[in-house]
């Protein structure tokens, strides 16, 4: 993220802020679900998680990209902490989607198209993660990172589309034909989301800038004779 960019812990206030102040959209503001309840409530929450998770892995592909044209050790640091980001939202989206299943469909889990790139992404951005403890050079592990983080988000957009193009139980919120949400519940949503940004961007800056911390002291340590 640009250096430029508000601090983290500004980010981070505003979003805990912010997000504290929708649950009253949430449980005053946006109308009960006739069938399900207040376990439908939770869906203000799945959605910011989901975003943010595919929002993370978009900016691990463009970090990717800049990467290899420039071999830029902070846009490396970038792609770990978007990654890392992304892994603890798409689990929790997971996590919370469950909730929501079991409610509405049934069942915790089933093999929906949705559900199921989703679970892959997961998998596969994991993978990306793990990748960080080769045995290599960290010019080379970086390169190497970079690559698999261009061909990895290839599943993201699959994830975004897959309620669309699949015949699929999951329902697609923010439809062609307006989705199934009520104005009340739209501007709740919209509103939930704006606010998680806030969150996001302090979580993954503040991961960042962690590394680039730990970057930094190492360079000290290897300097001292």
């Amino acid at each position: 993220m640009p250096k430029s960019s508000p601090p983290p812990l500004i980010l981070l206030l505003l979003g805990s802020v912010s997000l504290a102040c929708c649950q009253w959209l949430i449980y005053f503001y946006a109308p009960t679900e006739a069938a399900m309840g207040l376990i439908h409530k939770i869906f203000y929450i799945h959605l910011p998680l989901a975003w943010g998770a595919l929002f993370s892995f978009f900016l691990v592909f463009l970090g990717s990209v800049a990467y290899l044209f420039k071999r830029d050790s902070g846009l490396d640091r970038l792609c770990v902490a978007a990654a890392e980001t992304g892994l603890l939202l798409s689990g929790l989206a997971l996590f919370t989607g469950m909730l929501w299943a079991r409610k509405s469909w049934g069942v915790w889990w089933t093999w929906d198209p949705r559900l199921t790139t989703t679970f892959i992404m997961w998998f596969v951005y994991a993978g990306y993660l793990v990748l960080r403890s080769l045995n290599l050079s960290m010019r080379r592990k970086s390169l190497v990172c970079a690559v698999v983080g261009v061909i990895a988000f290839l599943d993201v957009p699959l994830v975004f589309i897959s309620a669309r193009i699949w015949r699929s139980i999951h329902p697609a919120v923010f439809g062609t034909e307006g989705g199934e949400l009520e104005p009340k519940m739209k501007l709740t949503v919209a509103v939930c989301v704006i606010s998680f940004g806030f969150l996001w961007a302090g979580l993954v800056r503040l991961r960042e800038r962690q590394l680039d911390l730990r970057a930094r002291m190492d360079t000290i340590a290897c300097d001292i004779p």
